[in-house]
């Protein structure tokens, strides 16, 4: 095997360019770690943002860094103490931290899950970090129950359409904002108001919300303390300073998943069973995660982008 290996490098923060990318070399496995051969990688929002030094605070790096959070692929090696892989068993997991644009990458045992038979790697990898993260971030501010009022933005991303289908399965009202290209989709999971946020000002369709999800951050956050009722609380996992944000009076909380791979393993059950729904919107090639970290920056995506890496 040789000891260096691809991966997608920042050497500083920066715009599109910055992303690269480069060969390093092959990280040692160490106790109840697991070292993964990456097959796929889910592309996120959080990739660029990351890249141009948005979230430093939460993300804090230690430069040059390897971008990307979640994976599927192939045990490679187990570090002592782990006893839930072994070698040649399929899996899938989010880091909790970047490093996922590898082709080998060391995760620790408790952030990974077995992969159902059911589920190809281009799958699995759409599935870690936006499954786990919609699970979490809806139930942050304590469980959602039937007969609440809640509003996603970004309803038709990763994380949106699996918060949709957790929050109808809790029986609550949901309202989503979308962009036209997806209003379908988002109807397909069971929203019961659809607003397109390029014609509609969803504060005059959305009123009285008990939950708002913020998946898209900035002036869409700042618009929408009206909407909520007293008790009424946004949960953002897209606008790190969300609290400096916050009229008094009002409540906003950030939000960031905790990896979690005996949830994960459950959900990704549901979805190989198709009682939850996933969606992959494009597979792009190793070589191309710069250009889609950049594209998934300038326009809203359906579902999931996943990176081939065995193309």
């Amino acid at each position: 095997m040789s000891m260096t290996q691809r991966a997608v490098v920042i050497g500083e923060y920066g715009g599109a360019d910055a992303a690269k990318v480069a060969e390093i070399a092959l990280p040692d496995v160490g106790e109840r770690q697991v070292r993964v051969r990456v097959h796929a990688a889910g592309i996120n929002g959080l990739d660029w943002k990351v890249r141009e030094g948005y979230v430093r605070d939460a993300f804090p790096l230690s430069l040059p860094a390897v971008l990307g959070i979640e994976l599927a692929g192939v045990v490679e090696a187990v570090g002592p103490g782990c006893t839930r892989f072994r070698i040649g068993d399929r899996v899938m997991g989010s880091l909790g931290r970047i490093g996922a644009y590898a082709d080998f990458v060391v995760v620790s045992e408790a952030n990974l899950a077995h992969t159902p038979a059911g589920l190809d790697d281009i799958h699995a990898a759409a599935i870690p970090v936006a499954a786990v993260a919609a699970w979490q971030s809806l139930n942050y501010a304590g469980p959602i129950s039937a007969g609440q009022r809640i509003l996603i933005h970004g309803a038709a991303g990763g994380l949106g359409g699996y918060a949709v289908q957790f929050a109808k399965q809790a029986g609550a009202e949901v309202f989503a904002t979308v962009a036209a290209a997806g209003m379908e989709y988002v109807r397909s999971l069971g929203a019961d108001h659809i607003i397109d946020y390029q014609s509609q000002p969803f504060e005059s369709l959305a009123r009285n919300i008990d939950l708002v999800l913020d998946y898209v951050g900035g002036g869409v956050l700042d618009r929408s303390w009206p909407v909520l009722s007293g008790q009424g609380v946004i949960i953002s996992t897209a606008s790190p300073d969300i609290v400096a944000r916050t009229p008094a009076g009002r409540r906003g909380l950030w939000f960031m998943n905790t990896p979690d791979g005996t949830q994960l393993e459950t959900l990704a059950a549901s979805i190989a069973s198709g009682a939850l729904k996933s969606h992959v919107s494009e597979i792009v090639g190793f070589n191309d995660i710069p250009q889609a970290i950049e594209r998934h920056r300038t326009a809203p995506r359906i579902g999931k982008v996943v990176a081939d890496f065995l193309r």
